[in-house]
């Protein structure tokens, strides 16, 4: 029986074609389009994530046996990740291994019997991990489009719900410090009603860890087909809401027992939205530095009396 794998028709962003480059992004961007995937190619890429070592040093037969699925399953996974085949995808998960060395203690879950020492050491370690694994997943060509997009000077909008709205609400806050107008919405009506009063120069920026929130879908649907220019931060690269932006500016989270997906995803989204404003205000710096210092000084003053 063959299974077919859905993927894109080139490269996924994040992931080279050559082993020395595909290094750690690797793991981490098959661990955002896991939720994309067959189920045949997700007990593929489950593998992938949870021991890249042992897969790489699988066979195509011995690894086909291990997830239960074809071997000509296999191939097309591989391909649909940017690769040839299946040798190439075994050269970069050796690399990835090799770079990432043994697998340390904290990067498992936190258990009912850690101590609270154990519980600070493990969640610091698996936020840095996020931190650095959204450094590779973050294509700097779309963050370039998202940026020169929300310095065009038309209407802005940031939506998100839940703890995606935190992260909105954070953006919006940054960029008024530098006198950058824009609205941030935390319930779909909201942004819904916005989205359908925008046009071409308009930006709508909506913030999703799985990308499928029917929260912001249709509010970002309604934008695109407005001619505004839509952008969406999202841990899965091959997500719906994905295929509806302009631009995909790719956040790395990791789930674990106590950390659901609106608290992996946090840290990750915040590290792209610090990126984006940075990146907003170096192409606005003349403007951008006086906002900053005339908001500083307002807030000196204030705390002066």
């Amino acid at each position: 029986m063959q299974e077919n794998v859905p993927g894109p028709a080139g490269p996924v962003p994040g992931i080279a074609t050559a082993a020395s480059d595909a290094g750690d992004a690797l793991t981490a961007t098959v661990r955002g389009l896991l939720p994309s995937l067959t189920p045949a190619a997700a007990r593929i890429a489950s593998l992938i994530v949870e021991d890249p070592a042992q897969v790489a040093r699988s066979t195509i037969s011995e690894l086909s046996a291990l997830a239960g699925t074809s071997e000509s399953s296999i191939v097309r996974t591989a391909r649909a990740l940017g690769f040839a085949g299946y040798p190439e995808l075994r050269l970069a998960l050796a690399a990835s291994a090799a770079r990432q060395g043994p697998r340390s203690t904290l990067s498992a879950g936190i258990t009912p019997e850690d101590s609270v020492g154990e519980v600070i050491a493990k969640l610091v370690h698996t936020e840095s991990q996020a931190v650095l694994e959204t450094a590779t997943q973050l294509d700097p060509e779309q963050l370039d489009g998202a940026v020169k997009a929300v310095c065009g000077g038309g209407q802005l909008h940031i939506a998100g719900v839940g703890a995606s709205g935190l992260v909105a609400q954070d953006l919006q806050q940054k960029l008024a410090r530098i006198g950058r107008p824009c609205h941030a919405h935390g319930d779909s009506q909201s942004a819904l009603t916005s989205a359908v009063l925008l046009g071409e120069g308009d930006v709508f920026l909506a913030v999703s860890h799985s990308g499928e929130s029917r929260d912001v879908l249709e509010p970002l649907r309604r934008a695109s087909a407005q001619g505004a220019t839509t952008a969406v931060i999202t841990n899965h690269p091959l997500s719906t809401a994905a295929k509806l932006a302009d631009f995909v500016l790719v956040s790395a989270g990791r789930e674990t027992t106590f950390r659901p997906g609106a608290m992996a995803s946090r840290i990750s989204q915040l590290v792209v939205v610090d990126c984006l404003f940075v990146c907003v205000a170096q192409r606005t710096f003349d403007t951008s530095s006086r906002a900053l210092r005339i908001t500083h000084q307002a807030l000196e003053s204030d705390r002066a009396h």
